[in-house]
């Protein structure tokens, strides 16, 4: 029994190590994007309006329960449906709702809608066809016009909305976020469950300071 979790871990220590897209270098200009975590999860923060490219038209104020009145930065992430819907804290964590987790189960996108990038950010400035790879690959997990889930979401900025395959043990929320950096062509890691193995590779952010 004991196996199993030493071979994951082992596992994700070894992905976190291996790069790929190794020969990147981040750019000394261009559009900034955030990974923001706490801890547990990671979301992508991104400018609602860069390299003309708007998210405000697709994700409207109106998905909202009462969103920033200037929405300057949306933050993604992505999840098991049970995870995130049924979930709003760590203590609401069932059973059953982390075996659906670690089994695998549908995934849903999370959206906020905010004024400012947040805390416990780091910060990857992009080449604008970086950011333009970085959008196209975020816009395609909705799968279709973004889809709004008949949730409340976790407060006033967010909202939940349909995405485009499964969530488990490998295919975490962390490592979807990788994933979206490999297709942007950003170093990322090979394979990062953990948001350790994700954010060490870049730069402390302030989010007073965007860029």
């Amino acid at each position: 029994m004991l196996a199993v979790p030493i071979l994951y871990l082992g596992a994700a220590l070894a992905g976190a190590l291996v790069p790929v897209n190794a020969d990147w270098r981040e750019a000394e200009d261009g559009t900034t994007i955030y990974l923001r975590s706490n801890g547990v999860h990671t979301d992508i923060v991104m400018p609602a309006r860069a390299q003309g490219l708007d998210w405000r038209p697709l994700l409207p104020e109106s998905d909202f329960a009462a969103p920033p009145f200037e929405a300057r930065w949306f933050g993604f992430g992505a999840g098991e449906r049970r995870v995130y819907l049924d979930t709003p804290a760590w203590r609401d964590l069932t059973a059953a709702t982390a075996f659906h987790a670690l089994a695998g189960g549908e995934r849903v996108l999370h959206v906020d809608r905010t004024a400012e990038p947040g805390r416990d950010l780091v910060a990857i400035r992009l080449r604008p066809e970086e950011y333009r790879r970085l959008w196209a690959a975020v816009r395609a997990e909705f799968d279709g016009p973004p889809r709004r889930l008949d949730h409340p979401g976790y407060g006033d900025d967010d909202a939940f909305y349909r995405g485009r395959g499964r969530a488990s043990a490998v295919q975490t929320c962390n490592q979807w976020v990788a994933d979206k950096l490999r297709l942007a062509g950003v170093k990322t890691s090979l394979w990062s469950p953990f948001v350790e193995g994700l954010t060490w590779r870049y730069r402390r952010a302030d989010s007073s300071q965007p860029g």
